[in-house]
């Protein structure tokens, strides 16, 4: 815990606690969010490295609940039918882990800030593009390379997932149950990338294992709210809390 406070002083980590409660509670609503939500709010009080190394193991665990709440087969199911999507953001994630310590931290704000801005002023304006059920392979591997490679640097691949299964027009319960399982493998190779990168280590590992408490809190409680109330209404909200937080980012990256 001492190690803990010397990396984050109190106030600050107690703050890192609320977004990560909030988080669980938009992801356990909507399936998706709490990347963009915890490295824009837990960004405003720790670097962004270490927002990052805090965001992955709560990340990995909630959407392993997310994929297998209605079970291992469906979970399953779900992996063969977006295998391919799923191969080639992986790739990429892995890939764009390494330019961390490489890209300042200002251009990684805007990097992660701008496609969040797009996505939700987009999706808040009802223009989303419809591609049926089987779109052409070439936009399967163009969306999967995108998400993967904002997702490798910043912990954010949601919006272009989001979007992208959007546009197929997945049905509810199995558009979440797919978010988990992408993101959840996904967080499984950015967890080994970022071993790799030197984001995290023993130093920064604490941080992480303290926010997991408030992230699976938040995703209980989301999961509840998800349950008995609108969806539609909920994920509108959802949208402008994901504005907001971009725009945070964006602000931050120009202001330096």
């Amino acid at each position: 815990m001492e190690m803990l406070i010397d990396l984050v002083p109190l106030p600050a980590l107690a703050a890192c606690l609320f977004v990560g409660l909030l988080a669980g509670v938009i992801k356990g609503m909507v399936g998706f969010a709490m990347p963009m939500i915890m490295i824009s709010g837990m960004g405003s009080f720790v670097s962004p490295e270490l927002a990052l190394a805090g965001l992955i193991l709560p990340t990995l665990a909630t959407n392993g609940w997310q994929a297998m709440r209605q079970g291992g087969a469906a979970a399953w199911a779900a992996v063969k039918r977006f295998r391919i999507f799923l191969t080639v953001g992986l790739v990429a994630l892995v890939v764009s882990a390494q330019m961390v310590r490489i890209l300042p931290a200002n251009v990684m704000l805007l990097l992660i800030g701008v496609p969040i801005v797009v996505f939700a002023v987009t999706q808040l304006m009802g223009r989303q593009l419809t591609l049926g059920a089987s779109p052409s392979r070439w936009i399967e591997v163009s969306v999967a390379a995108f998400a993967g490679f904002i997702g490798g640097f910043s912990g954010v691949w949601g919006p272009p997932t989001v979007a992208y299964l959007t546009a197929l027009q997945t049905p509810k319960q199995e558009h979440v149950r797919v978010q988990g399982v992408i993101y959840g493998l996904g967080a499984l190779a950015l967890l080994g990338a970022h071993m790799a990168s030197g984001v995290v280590r023993a130093e920064t590992l604490p941080f992480a294992v303290v926010l997991l408490v408030p992230a699976l809190l938040g995703m209980w409680i989301g999961f509840k709210v998800q349950d008995r109330i609108d969806q539609q209404a909920f994920r509108k909200a959802t949208l402008v809390v994901l504005l907001l937080a971009g725009g945070n980012l964006l602000r931050r990256g120009l202001m330096g």
